[in-house]
């Protein structure tokens, strides 16, 4: 019996029962395999894991009975599958290597995606989220404009044909009704029937939009747990599809909600081509993951919010401790950057609202991404119970009571006296922003433009920032162009817009400066970490906006009252106080903006 060379037999060193009735030969090339464990059954094929002997290597085999094509037209088909499959080569694109038959069956042997099927993990998962369905739909994306560039349209393209490799990698598979456009025949209606388009029920004939409407119930199926179309009577589910009758979930973010009513359009010259799709918000204006873990088959993706850091950096910045000041009481005992030094400290009271996937680099994990869309958090002062702040005197009774309800029992601060200790985690920071947000737009009224009265004070916010808590820190780039890092030992050390000089905060709160060329010996370690994070997030980290157009939202507070700021797409920015939106309104783009936060918080 064959052997693979110098080990024991392949299927027993698998963990097989050895089965002599599972060995297949191939009659043309006399090679030997083993079929394994099941992978499926469709309604004319079973699909197995199968073993070629002679190499180990583990295949995929689509088997099926010739008793079940008896005629001529049922054979014509098999081989018309074959022929088709055999000339596709592409990432996405489960590979087809080579077929034979013996008296009872047909074998088509194929790439062996280990993951098994979007079906499958969706079975465990429920449901994915939105970065899941990006790096998935991409894929999908791509594995279908090579087939529409060659002529093909799938016509059979729903979740239990979307394979998945050991690598999280998607593939387009299962050939059985996918044909050349031009070769199509009229009358038949084919493929799935909950993912069905419209024109394919009226014209009984496929398009390529056909495909992209299929595409449309497998991203909706992603998000929600269910198809768009899927109840028991199958004359009613006709009906809904011919009317693309269906509701989309509230559930989606605004964009995943459009793009839905794009992919399944009743019209199929209303749906995007597949480049739209790629250009859509829903892609440009969230993160696409590069990779995904294979612990998603079963589990939510880990997000990097670097809890503890940020914790750490929580508590150190706001918490308030007796016999231990965060500044000396003269201020005029710095340096000559004494400013600086204050107002980064201050800019480093901003801790991100904003979960990003995690990506692998280089083994390590390292957290990437740009804070274009995010909420910069200063202390958040209660609101003067003696001097209203400038404006809310005007204020109607309920709006006043509003404002004030928003600031009472959020994040404490080193003037507040209040204990913030235990609170100041990336959650009540979260849950705060989320509050203050949804008190401003459930009471403000709609607006044409801008409010007039707008101030003037410059803010400091988180443009990039790297996880390597597992080596050395969290590092941190501002908005001035300044660079820091909060290392595990505690300690936290900056690096000055201009690169000059450096600042460094011990444990216990002591700050120092120190010009580049003269940094004590004791810190040379910690500066050469801060230089090669600031290098690193110069050189490699990607800018990465919820609006493709790089507008951006702040809210945080100044001088004990919550403003906002908006940055255009000019890069021009105006700061209004929140009691003066709750009075006069705003834009309809700023409102936008402001609701599409809110809805990110909520995610969170």
């Amino acid at each position: 019996m064959a052997k693979s060379s110098g080990k024991d037999f392949t299927p027993r060193a698998r963990g097989h029962r050895l089965n002599l009735n599972r060995l297949i030969r191939d009659p043309t090339t006399g090679s030997l395999y083993y079929r394994g464990d099941s992978l499926g059954k469709g309604a004319f094929a079973k699909s197995y894991q199968l073993i070629e002997v002679a190499t180990n290597k583990i295949l995929a085999v689509k088997v099926m009975p010739l008793s079940r094509a008896p005629g001529a037209h049922q054979r014509e088909e098999i081989e018309k599958e074959i022929e088709l499959h055999s000339t596709l080569h592409h990432r996405n694109v489960v590979s087809y290597y080579h077929h034979f038959e013996d008296t009872e069956n047909i074998y088509i042997i194929l790439e062996y995606c280990s993951r098994k099927t979007l079906a499958h993990i969706l079975k465990a998962r429920k449901v994915l989220t939105e970065p899941e369905a990006r790096h998935y739909l991409r894929q999908i994306v791509s594995g279908l404009k090579y087939l529409h560039h060659k002529g093909i349209v799938h016509r059979d393209l729903k979740l239990s044909n979307l394979f998945v490799n050991k690598n999280m990698e998607v593939k387009i598979g299962d050939f059985g009704l996918a044909t050349k456009l031009e070769e199509q025949k009229r009358g038949i209606i084919c493929g799935t029937r909950s993912y069905l388009a419209p024109e394919v029920l009226s014209m009984r004939r496929h398009v390529y939009k056909s495909d992209i409407w299929a595409l449309g119930c497998v991203f909706y199926t992603m998000l929600s747990g269910h198809l768009p179309f899927k109840i028991s009577d199958i004359k009613d589910t006709y009906q809904m599809l011919r009317e693309a009758k269906y509701s989309i979930p509230n559930s989606l973010s605004p964009a995943a909600q459009h793009l839905t009513a794009s992919l399944l359009a009743k019209n199929p010259e209303d749906r995007p081509s597949l480049d739209e799709i790629i250009q859509h918000d829903f892609f440009t204006q969230g993160l696409t993951p590069e990779n995904l873990s294979p612990s998603c088959c079963y589990t939510s993706p880990t997000v990097s919010t670097s809890k503890n850091l940020l914790e750490r950096a929580g508590k150190y910045f706001f918490r308030k401790k007796k016999g231990n000041k965060r500044f000396p009481d003269h201020p005029e005992n710095f340096p000559i950057e004494q400013d600086e030094v204050i107002n980064l400290s201050r800019g480093l009271k901003m801790l991100k609202a904003n979960e990003q996937c995690k990506i692998r680099h280089n083994g390590s994990e390292v957290g990437e991404g740009e804070m274009e869309k995010m909420v910069p958090i200063s202390p958040v002062y209660p609101l003067s119970k003696t001097q209203p702040p400038v404006g809310q005197d005007q204020l109607e009774p309920n709006y006043t009571h509003q404002v004030r309800v928003l600031a009472r029992g959020t994040l404490g601060s080193r003037n507040s006296g209040s204990k913030c200790e235990g609170d100041c985690t990336v959650e009540s920071i979260v849950d705060s922003v989320a509050r203050v947000l949804k008190g401003c737009l459930e009471n403000m009224p709609e607006g044409d433009q801008n409010p007039e009265d707008q101030l003037n004070c410059s803010l400091l916010w988180v443009t990039k920032w790297i996880d390597y808590s597992n080596k050395y820190g969290f590092g941190y780039q501002l908005s001035d162009s300044s660079t820091g890092i909060l290392l595990n030992n505690g300690s936290h050390m900056t690096l000055l817009p201009h690169a000059k000089s450096v600042c460094c905060c011990t444990e216990l709160g002591h700050w120092s400066v120190f010009p580049m060329t003269d940094v004590p010996r004791q810190l040379s370690e910690q500066l050469t970490v801060l230089q090669f994070f600031t290098q690193y997030m110069e050189e490699h980290l990607m800018q990465v906006n919820f609006y493709h157009d790089h507008t951006k939202i702040i809210l945080c507070n100044h001088e004990e009252e919550y403003v906002l700021t908006f940055i255009n797409r000019d890069r021009m920015n105006a700061t209004f106080r929140l009691s003066t939106l709750l009075l006069c309104g705003c834009s309809a783009e700023v409102r936008r903006r402001m609701e599409y936060t809110y809805w990110m918080l909520q995610q969170l």
